[in-house]
C-alpha cells in the first residue's frame, strides 16, 4: 500500500472511481443471484424446459417485490450513513 502515497490526487480519484464501479457491479451481481435464487425457489415447483403462465407471473411479481425491497433497504442505509457522517 506504500504505492498509494506516490499517487497524485487525480490518480487517487480515478482509483476510487474504479473501486466504486467494482463495488456497484458486485452489488448488482449479488442482487441478481439472490433474486434468482429466492424467486426460483418460491415460484418454480417443477423445473422443466419452459415456464407456465402462473410461474411467469409469480417470477415477475417476486422480482418486482424483491427489487422494491432492495431499493427501500438501500435508500434507508444511505440515509443512515449520511446522518452518521453529519453527526461526526
Amino acid at each position: 500500500m506504500d504505492n498509494l502515497s506516490s499517487l497524485t490526487g487525480a490518480q487517487k480519484d480515478e482509483l476510487m472511481d474504479q473501486v466504486k464501479q467494482q463495488i456497484a457491479v458486485a452489488n448488482a451481481q449479488e442482487l441478481l443471484t439472490k433474486m434468482t435464487e429466492k424467486c426460483f425457489k418460491k415460484c418454480i415447483s417443477k423445473p422443466g424446459t419452459s415456464l407456465d403462465s402462473s410461474e411467469q407471473k409469480c417470477v415477475a411479481m417476486c422480482m418486482d417485490r424483491y427489487m422494491d425491497s432492495w431499493n427501500l433497504v438501500s435508500k434507508a442505509y444511505s440515509m443512515r450513513i449520511q446522518r452518521e457522517r453529519t453527526h461526526l
